[in-house]
């Protein structure tokens, strides 16, 4: 079972009118991962799509959405999968790849239909692709590492960068994940905003009772979504992006945008902070 939902853009001044429930609406996606059903997010920033897959008994594969206007989802996009649960399989273009925990499969533009079994809960980003680069399964032990932070200010994190320069080519989508040291909760703090990227967070790892508080917004008009476990915040291009946890977790980022430059960023001073 497919079921697609398109979320338009949301202009920061359009942004500023909205209540609680209204910015839920906007920039939440929750429920991704329902056992059986392949569910997904549309939106217009960038033309991202954000989604979750959970096979259960069967295998489940993805091919044609009509939002992208194309007779099979990769026929103009590339595909970054994330393996959030037990041991699981993607089959594409013939070739069957076991994904563990925490391991990230690339799929390039003309890859074809995707299928999806086993244990694994897949979660899924996707931006339109203008060339083909070849599919690569990346474990976590091929991922850059970048330590950022310190316990002192409660951030002490490391960035494992995977869909990235660094470690392999894309069109647009870069993707990674971020985990933190023992009593640190504070993510992407300081915070900084990309006018050229849009970017999504995928918070998992979360237990039944702990929440993320999420900052977005303008720098001078701060906004907060309060995040469960496995929801995504679609960040537009416009709004700062950071966020603290109540308890340990785990976020994957992913942009999409005019450059794959991952320090392509604007830093946002704390005294500006509003």
């Amino acid at each position: 079972m497919l079921t697609v939902e398109t979320r338009p853009a949301v202009s920061p001044s359009e942004a500023r009118t909205l209540d609680t429930r209204g910015l839920r609406a906007a920039f939440l996606a929750e429920g991704l991962f329902q056992t059986g059903q392949i569910r997904l997010c549309y939106t217009h920033y960038d033309r991202m799509i954000v989604g979750g897959v959970v096979p259960g008994d069967a295998p489940l594969t993805l091919d044609h959405v009509r939002e992208t206007g194309t007779a099979s989802l990769l026929d103009r996009r590339e595909l970054a999968i994330v393996n959030i649960g037990d041991t699981g399989t993607v089959t594409a273009a013939g070739q069957t790849h076991a994904m563990d925990r925490g391991d990230v499969l690339y799929l390039g533009m003309g890859t074809g239909p995707v299928t999806f079994a086993g244990a694994g809960r897949f979660y899924l980003t996707s931006a339109p692709a203008h060339a083909t680069h070849p599919t690569r399964l990346i474990r976590i032990g091929d991922a850059k590492q970048v330590k950022l932070g310190s316990a002192e200010t409660c951030n002490d994190r490391t960035i494992y960068q995977f869909v990235h320069p660094d470690v392999m080519p894309s069109c647009q989508l870069v993707l990674g994940y971020t985990r933190f040291a023992p009593g640190s909760v504070w993510n992407t703090m300081p915070a900084h905003l990309h006018d050229r990227r849009m970017e999504a967070y995928l918070y998992f790892d979360l237990a039944e009772t702990a929440r993320v508080f999420h900052m977005m917004g303008e720098p001078s008009e701060t906004r907060h979504l309060v995040v469960r476990n496995e929801d995504a915040v679609l960040s537009p291009p416009w709004s700062i992006h950071c966020g603290a946890g109540t308890g340990a977790y785990t976020f994957i980022w992913a942009m999409a945008g005019d450059n794959v430059d991952y320090r392509d960023v604007e830093m946002v001073a704390m005294e500006d902070l509003r």
